[in-house]
């Protein structure tokens, strides 16, 4: 063993020292130095490090327009133009500097918070759904408002937050158009009133802060009376959904009775005046058939006399399911046959009464 130690350490001095040693080559045999230019003396050329820096410094600069918006370049921060899609190319930074906005995006705000999450909400929150209408109640509302940028360089460079100009805008909107309302009309039918309203008077506060936005619409989200008196809402607004239904019912009903009614009525007017001219004519006629009956009873007493009681003598023997008896003047005792009491308990047509006037008028 001490013969083989001793050869070792004899081995050891005549190789090269190891990685580990000073001096000694950390790759083993393999020597960098092949690859390396032959003018490499040991370090990275600065000059190639230089330039290498200054290509992505400039590269820096490039940027991409997408279609929909538009880039704004700034020159230690002042706008200096414009760029629409496609891409672009401006000084690197700091000398310039590029924004990007998006004009075509419809952007959203939400002013107020919904009343079943009222009670987990901050009070700012709370303050903010809160709304004095104009029959001095308070109503809770929450709504949103659409919007898009209609000037990139007027959103970006001529208000500090854009969003929260336009929010406190639309809440001072909103309450100036409930405030001219009542609480009815905002829970009821009156919605789309106010919708219009607080969009026509958001446009008008906006107008002095040319902001570059355009407001597509004020949509309310939720409204609802205080917690406190929301059961007595509800109730009256279940009256008068009621009082609307029996209103539309009778509306239903007068719609289909009155023209009944008139086509009744009508039709009675009509046959009364049918009646009416059929009887003055008939009227006429007797009237103009007994004058000149008269006339011809002046002029022929006995003649006329004796043609009337043939006629009316006539229209009695000619009348059908009449029973007729004669008798003859000089017969007697027949009373009895004659059946008398059945005789006056059959009714006798007026035609044939008036007959038998005539005929006692005759006789």
């Amino acid at each position: 063993m001490n013969w083989d130690w001793e050869k070792l350490q004899e081995k050891k001095q005549r190789q090269p020292s190891t990685p580990q040693g000073r001096g000694g080559n950390p790759f083993g045999n393999l020597r960098p130095d092949k690859f390396l230019p032959k003018n490499f003396k040991g370090g990275f050329p600065a000059g190639v490090a230089a330039g290498l820096c200054l290509l992505v410094w400039l590269a820096s600069g490039i940027f991409i327009v997408n279609p929909g918006e538009k880039g704004l370049i700034t020159r230690f921060g002042k706008f200096v133009r414009e760029v629409t899609d496609g891409p672009h190319y401006h000084l690197p930074f700091p000398l310039e500097a590029s924004i990007i906005v998006n004009t075509e995006r419809l952007r959203s705000i939400e002013v107020g918070i919904s009343a079943e999450n009222a009670r987990k909400a901050s009070q700012t929150k709370v303050e903010e759904s809160s709304m004095f209408t104009g029959d001095e109640n308070i109503v809770h509302m929450q709504f949103n408002v659409q919007y898009t940028i209609a000037d990139a360089r007027k959103y970006q460079f001529n208000a500090r937050d854009p969003e929260v100009i336009l929010t406190g805008a639309a809440e001072a909107a909103m309450r100036e158009v409930v405030g001219r309302s009542n609480i009815d009309e905002i829970l009821t039918s009156g919605r789309a009133e106010v919708q219009i309203g607080a969009l026509g008077t958001l446009e008008e506060i906006l107008q002095p802060y040319d902001m570059g936005v355009r407001i597509h619409t004020v949509q309310l989200l939720d409204v609802q009376p205080p917690a406190d008196v929301e059961e007595a809402f509800k109730d009256v607004a279940s009256a008068r959904e009621d009082k609307v239904r029996f209103i539309n019912q009778a509306e239903a009903y007068r719609n289909e009775i009155v023209p009944v009614a008139n086509g009744t009525a009508r039709g009675m007017i009509n046959a009364a005046t049918a009646y009416a001219s059929q009887m003055q004519e008939k009227a006429r006629g007797e009237t103009g058939r007994f004058l000149a009956m008269a006339a011809e009873f002046g002029k022929n007493p006995d003649s006329t006399r004796k043609r009337l009681y043939l006629d009316a003598m006539e229209e009695i023997f000619s009348s059908a399911g009449l029973e007729k008896i004669i008798i003859s003047p000089d017969a007697s005792g027949v009373l009895p046959l004659l059946n008398l009491d059945k005789a006056a308990a059959a009714p006798v047509p007026a035609r044939e009464a008036g007959a038998g006037k005539s005929k006692e008028a005759a006789r």
